[in-house]
């Protein structure tokens, strides 16, 4: 009895500090989850409405709460019709989420083969666009494609989208440090500020990064400027230090060793012939 009785009354001194421990976290994660899916909208219209009743409350509008509390369920459903979107992408990002996640998946790297051709297809003024999954299953994405499950290498990729291929058109899908599929479709982005100078590839990709957490890689064809979608926010036009460190980053890479791939002779000697 007597050991039981000590660690409920430690217990008692600790739970305070628990509390509020788990709280802030919880309270953090939810602010990052909402500023990750851009849903801060979501945010002020609920403080507005919080405000209108609390003003109403105050200042005894009788008839302003009369038509709030009337109107509440149906401002419910309004609320939820008009935010669709945004609580899609707000619920899907909870579902994703691994938060007691710690330390990185992997000591070496698969993005160099990818930055070689994107560098490449640069000066080329030829598009691209990859995909790195994350946590989120591409399945309908990678169905839309043509399987490879290829390994993956820069000539392979400078040839997919270096020549007018039945594939160049699309992405390819990478998981894994394998390109799973090619010639895949991408859903275009909802949001309507985007810049009208960006083509259907920016849009495609900042498109698949509102509805996955999964980061894509974006070579421009008018301008040759490499760019990175995730987190429903578009990264444009990235240094390669800023495209290695941001990809190392986001796909939980550690920078320890970096994998030369198998054909690096035979990519200097197209990059060469480039």
């Amino acid at each position: 009895m007597t050991v039981f009785w000590i660690i409920e009354n430690a217990y008692q001194y600790i739970r305070p500090v628990l509390d509020i421990c788990v709280l802030s976290f919880v309270l953090y994660k939810s602010y990052e989850v909402f500023v990750k899916t851009n849903s801060v909208q979501l945010i002020k219209a609920a403080i507005v409405l919080a405000i209108m009743y609390l003003a109403a409350a105050v200042l005894q509008l009788s008839v302003l709460l009369w038509i709030l509390n009337i109107l509440a369920p149906s401002l419910l459903v309004g609320f939820v019709v008009v935010f669709q979107p945004e609580l899609r992408k707000v619920f899907l990002k909870l579902g994703q989420g691994q938060w007691f996640a710690l330390g990185k998946r992997s000591k070496d790297t698969y993005i160099e083969a990818v930055l070689n051709a994107a560098e490449s297809l640069s000066a080329q003024r030829r598009g691209m666009l990859v995909v790195f999954t994350r946590h989120t299953e591409l399945k309908d994405i990678i169905e839309s494609g043509e399987p490879l499950n290829a390994d993956l290498s820069s000539s392979l990729l400078v040839t997919i989208f270096g020549h007018d291929t039945p594939l160049h058109d699309g992405a390819v899908i990478i998981q894994g440090g394998k390109l799973i599929a090619a010639g895949c479709f991408l859903p275009l982005s909802e949001q309507y500020d985007i810049k009208k100078t960006f083509g259907t590839r920016h849009r495609a990709a900042l498109g698949t990064s509102e509805e996955t957490d999964a980061v894509v890689l974006i070579v421009s064809e008018e301008t040759g400027a490499i760019s990175l979608a995730y987190d429903s926010r578009l990264h444009y036009d990235l240094s390669r230090e800023q495209l290695t460190k941001t990809l190392e980053s986001q796909l939980d890479i550690a920078p320890v060793t970096v994998t030369q791939e198998d054909d690096s002779h035979d990519g200097q000697a197209i990059l060469g012939k480039l």
